[in-house]
């Protein structure tokens, strides 16, 4: 395993939901820990963390502290960590022309339903949120697992691409 730590930015527009659920998620998976360190961010962020991405995080015995809604001009800035990975999931995130990110990170498209916008009773839309904090632990876990040492840039971006297209389990 690579001593490298990489760094990856989850992007959403709200960055209120499925950004801050991978990011949690990737930080605080026992595989992850000392190889990732995972960042979140949106084009127009609504400046706080949906209740019930935090009440779900704290269900699963995540950590939400210092989770908070921000733009992802603060990752294109001078002094913002260099980027190795750039992950947008949701589909609006991923038709915007985003910053120039510095490091040249790899990206992929990981579209995921917005749980944020799902209507109905709160077991619905608790249901919505889990149903992509799934999808998305799903997805996470196969990136944690390549075996980054072994795959040259192509195959590394095809993996990526890849698990872009994973169905929910």
């Amino acid at each position: 395993m690579s001593e490298k730590v990489f760094n990856v930015l989850f992007l959403c527009t709200g960055n209120s939901a499925r950004s801050i659920l991978a990011e949690s998620v990737l930080n605080n998976m026992a595989l992850s820990k000392g190889r990732f360190q995972a960042y979140s961010a949106g084009s127009h962020p609504t400046g706080q963390v949906h209740p019930l991405a935090i009440e779900l995080l704290q269900r699963n015995h995540l950590p939400t502290e210092g989770l908070r809604s921000k733009s992802w001009d603060e990752f294109a800035q001078p002094g913002a960590p260099e980027l190795h990975f750039v992950f947008t999931v949701c589909d609006k995130a991923a038709g915007e022309v985003c910053p120039v990110w510095p490091g040249q990170p790899m990206t992929a498209h990981w579209g995921v339903p917005d749980p944020a916008a799902v209507e109905g009773d709160d077991a619905t839309r608790r249901r919505a949120f889990f149903v992509a904090f799934n999808h998305l632990s799903n997805r996470i876990g196969l990136f944690a697992h390549l075996p980054f040492e072994k795959l040259d840039r192509i195959k590394l971006q095809s993996a990526l691409n890849d698990i872009g297209r994973e169905p929910a389990a």
